[in-house]
C-alpha cells in the first residue's frame, strides 16, 4: 500500500513538473519577443497616459522574474533581485486560486476563454481519433493478415501517402472537392452536426496512416506467436483467433501512439481550425493570442494543452493495464 502511494505521489509531482516547465518555457519566451504589447494593443495613436495605464492594470509596469538587467542612468544593465514581487510569481499564485488572467484586449478572465473554446476542440479531436481508429483498424488487420500479398501493397501505399500529406494540403482539397464542387458540407464554421466531418477527417487522415502501419505490424508480430497455433488446434474460427487474441494484444503499442497523439491533435489542430475556422482552442491561441500578443491567452491555452497531454499519457498507463495484466503486476 505504501509503496502504491509513493509511486502515486511521484508520478503527480512529475506531472505537475512537466507543466510548470512547459509553462515556464513559453512565459520566458514570451518576454523574449521584442515590442511593447501595450502598444500592439491600444494602437499607434494611444497617449503615453493611455500606454502607463493599460501597463498598470495588466501588471505590465513590474518585472517579468525574480530578477532582471535593467540599465541604469547610463545605460549600463546590472543586476537586481526582485524576490517575489514580479508577474511570474503572481501568474503561479493565481493558477493555485483558479485565476489565468485578464485577456489584454477583451478583460475576459482567460478561464472563461478557454472554456468557451475548449470544447470544439476535444470534440474535433476525439472525432478525429474516431475516424482514424476506425479507418486503421480494418485496414491494418487485413493488411497484416494478407502480408506480401498485392493486398497488402496496395494499403501501404495508401498508408505511405497518408502519412505524407500534411494537413493544410489535404485541408483545402477537402474544401475543393466536397464544399466548392460537390456542395455536400459547408466550407468552415460549426453551426450543424455535420460541420465537423471535413475538420476531423483532415485532422485524422494521417494518423489513420500512422495507426495502419502499427496494427499491421502487430499482427503480423503476433500471427507467429505460440498461442495463435493453439487456438487455432482447438478449432477456434480464425475471425475470433485474430478479433479476440491476436488484435487485443496487438493494441498495447497502438495505445501507445493514440495516447500520445491526443496531445498532438489538440496542438496540432491550430492549422486544420485555422483553415475551416474552427472555434476551437488552437484559433483562439493563434488569433486572440499569439497574433495580438495576449500573454495572458497564451499562457493559458499552453496551460490547457500541457495539462491534457499529461491527462492523455495518464489515461494510457491504465489502458495498458487492462490490455496486458502483466504489467499491473509488474
Amino acid at each position: 500500500m505504501k509503496r502504491k502511494l509513493f509511486g502515486l505521489l511521484r508520478r503527480a509531482g512529475f506531472l505537475i513538473l512537466v507543466v510548470w516547465t512547459v509553462v515556464s518555457l513559453v512565459t520566458i519566451l514570451i518576454e523574449l519577443v521584442p515590442g511593447d504589447p501595450a502598444a500592439a494593443v491600444l494602437g499607434d495613436q494611444a497617449t503615453a497616459e493611455q500606454l502607463a495605464q493599460f501597463r498598470s492594470r495588466h501588471g505590465l509596469d513590474r518585472p517579468p522574474f525574480f530578477f532582471g538587467f535593467p540599465r541604469d542612468a547610463n545605460s549600463q544593465r546590472h543586476f537586481r533581485w526582485y524576490g517575489h514581487d514580479n508577474r511570474y510569481t503572481d501568474y503561479w499564485i493565481g493558477i493555485l486560486h483558479g485565476d489565468l488572467g485578464s485577456s489584454f484586449r477583451t478583460d475576459r478572465p482567460v478561464i472563461d476563454l478557454i472554456l468557451e473554446r475548449y470544447p470544439a476542440t476535444i470534440e474535433l479531436a476525439i472525432a478525429a481519433m474516431l475516424i482514424a481508429v476506425s479507418i486503421a483498424i480494418p485496414l491494418g488487420v487485413i493488411a497484416g493478415k494478407n502480408r506480401g500479398t498485392w493486398t497488402d501493397n496496395v494499403l501501404s501505399v495508401i498508408a505511405l501517402v497518408g502519412i505524407s500529406l500534411p494537413s493544410f494540403v489535404i485541408g483545402p482539397m477537402l474544401v475543393y472537392l466536397f464544399a466548392v464542387k460537390l456542395r455536400w458540407l459547408a466550407p468552415s464554421g460549426r453551426f450543424d452536426w455535420n460541420d465537423i466531418i471535413l475538420p476531423a477527417f483532415t485532422l485524422g487522415a494521417a494518423l489513420s496512416a500512422i495507426l495502419t502501419r502499427m496494427v499491421r505490424s502487430s499482427v503480423i508480430e503476433e500471427l507467429n506467436e505460440g498461442y495463435v497455433r493453439t487456438a487455432r488446434a482447438k478449432g477456434l474460427s480464425e475471425r475470433t483467433v485474430v478479433y479476440k487474441h491476436v488484435l487485443k494484444n496487438g493494441l498495447i503499442p497502438v495505445v501507445t501512439v493514440l495516447g500520445l497523439q491526443l496531445g498532438v491533435l489538440l496542438a496540432g489542430a491550430i492549422i486544420t481550425e485555422k483553415i475551416f475556422g474552427w472555434p476551437g482552442l488552437g484559433l483562439l491561441l493563434v488569433e486572440d493570442g499569439i497574433g495580438k500578443r495576449d500573454y495572458s491567452v497564451v499562457q493559458g491555452c499552453v496551460l490547457a494543452i500541457s495539462t491534457t497531454y499529461i491527462v492523455a499519457n495518464t489515461l494510457t498507463d491504465m489502458a495498458y493495464r487492462w490490455l496486458d495484466p502483466r504489467i499491473r503486476v509488474s
